[in-house]
């Protein structure tokens, strides 16, 4: 948890939610009208949405491999050859 690595991780983790986030926000306001969603009100649960990202990243680093953000080992596998 105290790699740089980890904060990039953490950081493309939390801004890919906080995207997400926002991107179902406009389309759940079906017709799409963009002049009249609530950009602040979008804006303000894709933050929560980034520090929920962040703070599990924080809770998942000591179950991860080699102290990544991630559960997942996403690390490349290295295959020997014959």
């Amino acid at each position: 948890m105290w790699t740089r690595e980890f904060w990039q991780g953490a950081a493309e983790r939390a801004a890919k939610s906080a995207a997400q986030t926002l991107l179902l926000m406009w389309l759940s306001d079906v017709p799409l009208d963009l002049l009249q969603i609530d950009a602040v009100r979008a804006l303000g649960i894709s933050a929560g949405a980034a520090v929920l990202s962040v703070l599990t990243s924080i809770a998942s680093a000591p179950l991860g491999p080699k102290g990544s953000p991630s559960l997942v080992d996403d690390t490349p596998a290295r295959h020997s050859r014959p």
